[in-house]
């Protein structure tokens, strides 16, 4: 048997959580979508509320993932305890609310998610992302194991993807907002794509109103990111997935406008 899992990438503002809200729907209906997963960490901009995660699992989310702002909102600290489908990074310190990865019971059988943050350039204070994953796969008993790596280098997220191959269904990288042309199926049954991109504002810097973010290169003083205004797009990976297996068969990239 076989399913087609999406992953849907960093969730920007009002017009991203808009535009999930009007097209997830129908792209999962088109797609025969059986489980999806949406990295939701940007949808205030900066960090998310429990009220705008409602909001995509509303839109038809079964997992939300995090990633370097999760702890931008105070408020969300309780929500990460309480709401088992919400993930933040597996590799924060032990201390912190929430999970980095769970078992979800579907009707093909159990999937693990698993999310983990990159170490390069993001200044965060974070366990080894590798060596973490090691930790959690030891514990897995189920072959279907999606993984979201939430990171600034290309380097750093491809190389996790072969060290994992054969050993997850897939793993996709999110934070850097612009979607790669590399969706692939590795060597030994890995699916795989360096950035999913972002569901967003369409013409923008990265989710962002372009004459602020060229603002910023030029010096003006810092202040709040705003969502660019304007229509939006979703970009994601679209993956079929054997349940006996847990390999992926087939990895393409989308992007809906």
């Amino acid at each position: 048997m076989t399913v087609n899992i999406l992953a849907v990438g960093d969730v920007c503002g009002k017009t991203g959580l808009d535009f999930l809200a009007r097209r997830l729907p129908a792209v999962k209906k088109m797609y025969d979508v059986a489980f999806t997963v949406v990295n939701g960490e940007n949808a205030n901009v900066v960090g998310v509320t429990p009220a705008q995660a409602e909001n995509i699992f509303s839109a038809g989310a079964d997992v939300v993932t995090l990633g370097n702002h999760t702890w931008s909102r105070y408020e969300l600290k309780d929500y990460l305890d309480e709401r088992v489908g919400i993930l933040r990074p597996a590799n924060f310190a032990l201390c912190c609310p929430g999970r980095g990865h769970e078992v979800y019971k579907t009707p093909f059988g159990d999937l693990a998610v698993i999310n983990l943050m990159g170490r390069f350039t993001l200044d965060t204070n974070t366990d080894n992302p590798f060596y973490v994953a090691d930790e959690i796969l030891s514990t897995l008993e189920t072959k279907l194991v999606l993984v979201d790596m939430h990171a600034e280098a290309t380097s750093e997220k491809a190389a996790l993807g072969f060290y994992l191959d054969g050993r997850v269904s897939a793993v996709w990288g999110t934070h850097t907002h612009v979607q790669t042309s590399d969706a692939q199926v590795l060597p030994k049954g890995t699916g795989f794509i360096t950035d999913l991109g972002m569901t967003g504002p369409a013409v923008s810097v990265l989710g962002i109103d372009p004459q602020q973010s060229i603002g910023k290169f030029l010096g003006e003083p810092p202040r709040r990111y705003e969502s660019a205004p304007g229509p939006g797009k979703m970009e994601c990976a679209l993956m079929e997935i054997d349940t006996e297996t847990g390999k992926c068969l087939k990895m393409e990239a989308l992007r809906i406008l």
